[in-house]
């Protein structure tokens, strides 16, 4: 089992960067595929990032070029780095871990993003 507590989130204004962190606490963290999602007023959660357990990473087309997602084992740790951000990024940011073989899955609170024009 997995507790998924996430930071770094905040204003920015139109063309800024923050860089999102998810620190795990419990065991087998390298077997868990992660992923971020985020949810914007009247939306619908939306996948952003995945990184597998085997380090290979995956964005949808609204962020690909502009967040780089990466993962630390030793850490336990996940990050989104978001660069060239616009105001349609606003939205709260979750982390997501999934059990590549169980399939058991875990969120995090959520974290604000805020992007002014």
């Amino acid at each position: 089992q997995l507790q998924l507590v996430e930071s770094g989130g905040g204003l920015v204004q139109t063309g800024g960067s923050l860089r999102l962190s998810c620190v795990a606490s419990g065991t087998d963290f390298r077997m868990y595929d992660l992923a971020w999602y985020r949810q914007a007023p009247g939306n619908q959660r939306e996948l952003v990032a995945t990184i597998t357990n085997e380090s290979k990473t995956s964005y949808a087309d609204s962020v690909k070029g502009r967040f780089t997602n990466s993962r630390d084992n030793a850490k336990k740790a996940v990050t989104l780095q978001m660069n060239s951000l616009k105001p349609e990024d606003t939205a709260v940011y979750y982390c997501n871990a999934k059990h590549f073989l169980s399939g058991d899955f875990y969120w995090g609170q959520g974290t604000q993003v805020t992007v002014s024009s």
